[in-house]
């Protein structure tokens, strides 16, 4: 089977980026940077980086999205742009957890993924090696959710500096971090890869956000 192209968008946080991969091999990445959105720019950079490679919309196999958790607003923003150009030419559509994305990044058979979810919260899951889930993604206080980890973890973030003291005295303090890139569409577009091989790609209007925290996390979130 040939390797599918994909397109892969993340606009969950202010460090957004787009990805054009064909199957585990990325074709490019680019890091994106909006303070004020995502909703003026995403279509314009997306037109431009198939324009690169000389391809339109009707050329990609599966689109995929980041579905969060993030920014409330940016959450969608990415997933009705991959509805909208997956329906328009008919394609599959795939929708995948930033957690399950930041995960594919750990080297340990065990991957503890934390993020910061502001009002002195952190999203929070576990996944082995083959990215299945080991711990569900879940918001909690941070030693709260470090009491329900498996021994054998290892701990994986975009920046763990917030959360370096509260490993200080657990059973945790000693144990390996790895650093993720702001940069997650190439390893969303790496996922979507997989499901559309296994035909687990879907209709782009069943594709739904996960943003763990409802979406009280709106009024809270900083961009």
């Amino acid at each position: 089977m040939n390797q599918p192209l994909v397109l892969a968008v993340d606009t969950t946080h202010e460090f957004g980026s787009l990805a054009l991969a064909a199957g585990e091999e990325t074709i490019e990445e680019v890091l994106l940077h909006a303070p004020a959105g995502f909703g003026h720019v995403l279509y314009g950079h997306l037109s431009q980086l198939l324009g690169r490679h000389g391809l339109t919309p009707a050329a990609i196999d599966c689109f995929a999205a980041a579905a969060g958790p993030g920014s409330f607003t940016g959450v969608r923003v990415g997933l009705a742009c991959v509805k909208g150009l997956a329906e328009a030419v008919q394609k599959p559509a795939a929708g995948v957890g930033n957690l399950e994305a930041m995960a594919t990044f750990g080297t340990g058979p065990l991957r503890a993924v934390v993020m910061d979810a502001r009002r002195g919260e952190v999203y929070g899951a576990v996944y082995d090696a083959g990215g299945r889930v080991v711990s569900p993604e879940v918001v909690a206080k941070f030693p709260i959710w470090l009491e329900t980890l498996p021994a054998g973890v290892e701990f994986i973030a975009t920046d763990f500096s917030p959360f370096r003291n509260g490993l200080a005295g657990t059973r945790f303090q000693d144990v390996p971090v790895v650093t993720v890139p702001r940069a997650l569409a190439a390893a969303i577009a790496r996922i979507a890869a997989a499901r559309w091989r296994r035909g687990d790609a879907s209709d782009p209007a069943a594709l739904d956000a996960n943003y763990v925290r409802r979406s009280d996390a709106e009024l809270f979130w900083k961009e």
